[in-house]
């Protein structure tokens, strides 16, 4: 089947789920646009180079379409997954990714929008921060769920939460919560079930780790230097017998000898032999190796409130040779039999996810939707995601990396400029306008957008 073909099959089966066939257009130009190589993609230079005669009439539908149609996003996100989990490989190996991004953004009246830590920037900044659940296996990866992080200042203000389309249930979440609720969202779905990884600003929560165990899920999280654990060959007291007629204590103790240690002090502690080089995957330039090693522990935050110890759990220590201290810690509910090999392997996984960001915001314009509501951002990254889904799904299937083209934009009129512009803005907006007229040929979104994939 032509590539056209096939991706006509594909936007059509998202149609499918939009509710109204009149929301066609919308979807299938929105996801075309957005596999175009343009500088910006927000709405006009998405509305711009599908339909350059008419911009205006364009633009006034894709902006309906993106940020007032009343279609689901999960409705949408459960197709795309369907379409791709196939081709991923999960009988062998599946993952589920957490991970949250932020978007800069300028002014304060967008969705979401308050000072706060941008992992794009480094550092605290105006932005919008969303929480995504990602299914993933050696051979690729992709959100699943998307959500919006609202900060409290938000929440409290439900005029604010109302101006900017806020639907009445939200309430204030925490980002753990968040991402918990997308957990539990996965199960229902029936997603299969995979090792949930994620960084410190989840893993270093006994209350997410916790909730995860009684979910019957495996995690292999990272945590920080300060985590408490009972090294080999420790633990607390039992609970205190009971004298006369008092209720019983059930709660374990801590005592002089029977203090738990912060997983620093223990990575400190341990021999230099303990310590071994272990690579875990071919990188750009190089393999990609550190030193490592491997305790069974069992953790401890707040065991003195309970009447038994948690089930032991891997502690991974990333001890890179030549720093000063340990790099990295993470805690892993592997079996006791794992090599440490495995375990550097499954916590390192986690890269996906990065990549996938970089690709989604790089060259699917993720954080570029200028508009302020909550549908028209989340429309917004559902159809990017949709649009990167088509082309990760065609490199699994076609064996693929990379194509030697990549699609041109139709040029635009020589009387167009973006609303708001100078008079150069049509150069400085990424149309190529050197490529034929329109209206003497069809334009058509090829397997050329592979080429801004480097799944490698």
């Amino acid at each position: 089947m032509a590539i056209d073909d096939e991706l006509e099959q594909y936007l059509e089966r998202l149609v499918g789920v939009l509710g109204h066939a009149d929301r066609r257009t919308g979807l299938m130009d929105y996801c075309r646009g957005l596999m175009l190589p343009l500088k910006r993609k927000s709405v006009e230079p998405l509305a711009a180079s599908m339909d350059p005669l008419h911009v205006q009439a364009k633009h006034q539908s894709l902006h309906h379409f993106v940020a007032k149609s009343n279609w689901s996003d999960d409705a949408v996100l459960r197709e795309v997954r369907a379409v791709v989990e196939p081709v991923l490989g999960l009988e062998r190996e599946c993952y589920w990714i957490i991970d949250d991004t932020g978007i800069p953004k300028q002014g304060n009246h967008s969705v979401g929008v308050t000072r706060q830590y941008c992992g794009q920037l480094g550092k605290t900044e105006n932005c919008q921060v969303a929480v995504s659940l990602s299914l993933a296996s050696d051979k690729g990866s992709l959100p699943i769920q998307w959500r919006l992080y609202l900060p409290e200042d938000w929440t409290e203000d439900r005029s604010r939460c109302t101006a900017a389309g806020v639907p009445e249930g939200i309430a204030f979440a925490t980002k753990i919560e968040i991402a918990l609720a997308q957990v539990k969202q996965a199960q229902d779905d029936g997603v299969p079930t995979g090792i949930v990884l994620a960084d410190p600003a989840y893993g270093d929560s006994a209350d997410f780790r916790d909730t995860l165990t009684a979910l019957a899920i495996r995690y292999a999280v990272g945590i920080r230097a300060g985590t408490s654990v009972w090294a080999p060959g420790t633990a607390p007291l039992p609970p205190e017998p009971t004298v006369g007629l008092g209720r019983p204590s059930k709660n374990l103790r801590r005592a002089p000898g029977h203090r738990p240690v912060a997983v620093k002090a223990l990575a400190l502690s341990l021999p230099a032999e303990a310590y071994q080089t272990v690579a875990w995957r071919e990188g750009t330039n190089e393999t990609l190796r550190s030193r490592f090693a491997a305790i069974w522990v069992h953790t401890a935050h707040k065991d003195y409130e309970r009447s038994a110890l948690r089930p032991p759990e891997w502690l991974l220590i990333e001890w890179p040779e030549g720093d000063v201290e340990p790099l990295k810690y993470f805690l892993a509910t592997a079996p006791a039999d794992t090599s440490l090999e495995q375990l550097v392997y499954v916590t390192k996984m986690r890269w996906r996810i990065e990549r996938d960001y970089r690709e989604l915001k790089q060259e699917f314009g993720l954080g570029h939707y200028e508009g302020r509501n909550w549908r028209g951002v989340h429309h917004h990254v559902t159809l990017c995601i949709a649009a990167y889904a088509f082309l990760l799904h065609q490199r699994l299937i076609h064996g693929s990396k990379k194509n030697a083209a990549r699609p041109q934009a139709p040029a635009l009129p020589e009387n167009y400029r973006p609303r708001g512009s100078g008079a150069s803005a049509t150069a400085c907006a990424g149309f190529d306008q050197h490529t034929s007229h329109p209206h003497r040929r069809s334009y058509r979104t090829t397997t050329s957008a592979l080429s801004v994939l480097r799944l490698d």
